[in-house]
């Protein structure tokens, strides 16, 4: 499918790796002009000197998200680059995983501000530029982590936000015709989880508790994020797709 996103500027945080670097990738072979996005510069710029072997358009900007000064002076980049934003990819975010009485303020502040408050500067940034040019698509990645995990509490209740915050954007912003939406994956086997100790478990749990029984991949998630970002969905705004593999 053509996705009609050809030249269309494509923010993407958290774009250096995993998810982000997926989305990066495909965008960015629809036609799309990405910034890869990311707090981890040389990531990001390995990552978009790749797009640009494989024959796309991409630069890397430094941001970190929680930081309001940071967001602002990287979608100045952007615009000085390529004169505009088009589609928001909120993808940034971590994990600091423990049961309550043992997490911190810092553990707290630390995973919610990167995932909300990051969702909410780039968002407000990127919005303002939407509106002017009467179009624009803002996706969100929360996770299924938003139905509650045990030892996730600052993790779920931040992407059970990130929902809340889609729908209200939704709201605001569909008569300048800019949808927002989110999408809510699973367990997806990127760096983070396949280098984990116990990898091997998760991996045997998801292959006998989900429906379709695999990990997913991030171009699972990747192909997801840019249907929402095309051309052919300027009439679906304020859900969530989860990519799960069925599990809920």
């Amino acid at each position: 499918m053509n996705l009609g996103i050809e030249n269309k500027v494509a923010f993407v945080t958290g774009g250096a790796n995993g998810i982000g670097a997926a989305t990066c990738t495909l965008l960015a072979r629809e036609g799309a002009k990405v910034v890869v996005s990311d707090i981890d510069l040389e990531r990001a710029q390995a990552h978009a000197e790749a797009i640009r072997g494989d024959g796309g358009q991409a630069i890397a900007l430094r941001t970190d998200v929680a930081d309001e000064g940071s967001v602002r002076a990287a979608f100045a980049d952007a615009v000085a680059q390529w004169g505009t934003v088009d589609i928001l990819v909120n993808n940034a975010g971590f994990t600091r995983d423990m049961r309550i009485h043992r997490m911190s303020v810092d553990d707290w502040d630390a995973v919610v501000d990167v995932i909300l408050k990051g969702a909410f500067l780039c968002t407000r940034e990127a919005t303002a530029l939407m509106a002017k040019a009467g179009w624009g698509r803002v996706v969100n990645i929360s996770s299924r982590a938003h139905l509650g995990n045990p030892g996730q509490g600052n993790y779920s209740a931040a992407k059970a936000g990130l929902i809340g915050f889609t729908k209200a954007m939704a709201l605001e912003h569909g008569r300048h015709h800019i949808t927002v939406n989110a999408v809510a994956p699973g367990i997806i086997g990127t760096d983070a989880v396949l280098n984990l100790p116990h990898y091997p478990k998760i991996r045997e749990a998801a292959e006998k508790n989900t429906p379709i029984p695999r990990i997913g991949e991030p171009q699972d998630v990747a192909s997801a994020i840019a249907f929402l970002a095309s051309a052919h969905t300027g009439y679906i705004t304020g859900e969530v797709l989860h990519v799960t593999g069925g599990r809920y």
